[in-house]
Parts: structure tokens; sequence; C-alpha cells
């Protein structure tokens, strides 16, 4: 597996297929919600399979001095489980780093807690609606 960062107009448009698929379809978030101004300035990442096929996507950007934001985190259906959504958090920690940043922040799907958990992150609030779909936030330091 390989974790890239998006330049190409083809990479943006897995991208693209990738949130489609997993929130707007999957979890029936609104496509007006889904895509925001952050897009145009944030960092995507992207995972690419041992057949080089586009199966994992993210985002960040710095949102304070101390802390990058890990946004629109997503793994098709078919391919969770493998360990592409770790490999693009370690991604992740590794761009946090080079920015200077010490902490990695993010609202978590509650039912994705657990992932985020085994991956070093704590819950640090209540829970809140984000699209209709709860959420808490969480934290790592690096």
């Amino acid at each position: 597996m390989t974790v890239i960062q998006v330049k190409t107009t083809e990479q943006k448009q897995a991208v693209r297929m990738i949130r489609e698929r997993v929130f707007v379809e999957e979890q029936g978030v609104p496509s007006h919600l889904e895509y925001d101004t952050h897009d145009e300035t944030a960092i995507h990442l992207l995972v690419l399979d041992e057949m080089n096929r586009p199966v994992a996507t993210g985002r960040t950007r710095p949102y304070d001095e101390q802390r990058m934001k890990v946004e629109r985190v997503a793994t098709l259906a078919a391919t969770r489980g493998k360990g592409y959504g770790g490999e693009l958090m370690q991604a992740m920690e590794r761009i946090a780093r080079r920015e200077g940043r010490t902490i990695l922040t993010l609202g978590a799907q509650v039912k994705a807690i657990p992932f985020y958990q085994g991956l070093g992150y704590a819950i640090v609030s209540d829970e809140f609606d984000d699209a209709g779909i709860p959420h808490r936030t969480m934290e790592k330091k690096i």
C-alpha cells in the first residue's frame, strides 16, 4: 500500500469518489455539507492498495499553532479492516510534525472512536452532532 499527497486531477477525482461513496451514499451526508472551503487549502491524502487502486482518503490542515486538524477520513467499505486507515493516520502525523505541530485533533464519529483510540487518540469533548452523525473531539500528542 502507498499513501500519496494528492496533486493531480485524477487523484482529486479519486478522493471525491471515496468521499461520495462513504459519506454521501453510505452515511447519508448531504453533498452540500460534505464539501467546504477547506477542500481548497487542506492537504489531501490518498491511500492506494497493492494494485494501485484508491481505497482511503483524508485531509489535514493547520488548526492553530500547536494543532493540525484531521478531517474527512474515509475508507471504502470493502477494504476496511486491512490497515489502510492506520497507514493514512500515520501519514497525517508525519505531515503534522513536518508542519511543526505537536497535536492532531479530529472530530470522530462515535462508531469510529475505538479505531482512533487504538492509534493513541483520547476523547476531549462531549458528544456533538455533525451532519446528523454523533461525534466527539479526539486528540493525540505527537
